[in-house]
């Protein structure tokens, strides 16, 4: 019994390691979006990251689910998931270029309560009353972050929201993928469609490259492709209630990487909202995942 035990906490500290790990990798990814983004489009930053990251993708694909992970049964799924993804990201990208990256993080971190609310909302899934309690303190801690009608409010602190939307219907609408599709399927399409989807707008928006700059390309297509490997494999080892807390490292590493290269340093409000956005997500998956398994029993 203590064996098994003790295999069940190993295979959950290797989770927590690997998700820590892909947070990591995605927050420097996401720094080195805002530095671009003072000589590029979000559009063309997209492009090029999805360009220079598909041949890792597919790579990682075949090594992780084999030729089967290249088939879809389902491509207009994938299609319409990079539409929303594409959306998502450009957004983000811009909303970096106006602000702190620590408040853009935090405001993201609101995905999990859209998630719910569009679930109850739109897809008409029961949510007890003590989710929609957490749903309001998501959006009480957006409110303490943006502070709508004081002097510090920027129009561009709505951008991360919207991306938290856009990101919540991207999570739901991997139920339109055929289930015998894999994750790495999933990533695989999510990259290829990014990579398309952008081409067809690139072209208007292009800005030749600066030798120099082509670092910061090839830097943030391999940290993007690592974090969402490595976030990928983190699942495979551990529950999401139990990985949950460690996606919200992302905003230490936004912090820190915001004081070193830009001097950025969030007020207290921002981390006191943060911590309700934080904390209401937690809950949600908690209490998602406690119910799921009530229902298996």
């Amino acid at each position: 019994m203590q064996s098994a035990t003790g295999g069940v906490r190993s295979q959950a500290s290797m989770g927590i390691l690997l998700m820590c790990a892909g947070i990591a990798s995605l927050s420097v990814s996401d720094a080195i979006a805002k530095a671009l983004t003072s000589g590029y489009t979000p559009i063309q930053i997209l492009f090029m990251r999805n360009l220079i990251a598909l041949p890792f993708a597919v790579l990682i694909a075949l090594r992780m689910g084999g030729t089967g992970a290249l088939r879809s049964y389902r491509p207009a799924a994938h299609l319409l998931r990079g539409v929303l993804w594409l959306f998502a990201a450009g957004l983000f990208f811009t909303s970096l270029k106006y602000l702190e990256i620590a408040e853009a993080t935090a405001l993201v971190f609101m995905a999990p309560v859209f998630i719910t609310a569009i679930s109850a909302l739109a897809l008409k899934e029961t949510v007890g009353w003590r989710r929609w309690l957490a749903v309001l303190a998501g959006f009480a801690g957006v409110l303490i972050v943006v502070r709508p009608g004081a002097g510090t409010f920027q129009n561009a602190s709505l951008l991360p929201i919207v991306v938290a939307f856009f990101y919540a219907v991207l999570m739901i609408s991997a139920r339109w993928v055929d289930p015998r599709e894999s994750v790495w399927t999933l990533m695989l399409y999510l990259v290829g469609a990014g990579a398309l989807l952008s081409a067809l707008v690139v072209p208007f928006v292009w800005v030749a490259i600066r030798p120099e700059d082509m670092w910061l390309f090839i830097g943030i297509a391999i940290f993007g492709t690592a974090g969402i490997t490595l976030i990928t494999q983190a699942f495979r080892f551990a529950r999401s209630a139990t990985l949950a807390p460690f996606e919200y490292s992302a905003l230490i590493w936004a912090t820190l990487l915001g004081w070193l290269i830009w001097n950025e340093i969030p007020d207290l409000l921002t981390y006191v909202g943060a911590a309700f956005i934080i904390l209401s997500g937690c809950y949600i998956v908690f209490r998602e995942q406690r119910l799921a398994t009530d229902a298996a029993d």
